[in-house]
């Protein structure tokens, strides 16, 4: 098992120094909401589909990350607060190339 490091800075501005798991096949999302960074009921709403945008976030590091899918480019052309470097955390998949990955929350719109 390799736990890798991220930064998540909350809706709140504070940044929390997370280990990863890369061997669960989580996505970023999920660690938001395992370690409680995001209050209940505004992150994840649609459950990791892409359908609504509630686990957007911002990326900060410059990491090379998967192409963006479809469906998730789809999904934050209608999404609120969107910036260049959008990306919908249930679709980020924790791997070990992600180690070091700075990301901010994006504003709940819920």
């Amino acid at each position: 098992m390799k736990d890798i490091t991220i930064y998540i800075t909350d809706r709140n501005g504070v940044t929390h120094t997370i280990l990863a798991p890369t061997d669960m096949n989580m996505n970023l999302m999920e660690v938001v909401r395992s370690y409680e960074l995001a209050e209940e009921g505004t992150i994840g709403v649609c459950g990791g589909m892409a359908m609504c945008a509630s686990c957007q976030c911002y990326v900060e590091s410059d990491h090379e990350l998967p192409e963006m899918s479809h469906d998730e480019d789809l999904m934050l052309s209608e999404a609120f607060y969107v910036q260049d470097n959008s990306r919908l955390g249930c679709q980020l998949f924790i791997s070990p190339s992600l180690e070091g990955l700075q990301v901010t929350l994006a504003p709940s719109d819920v």
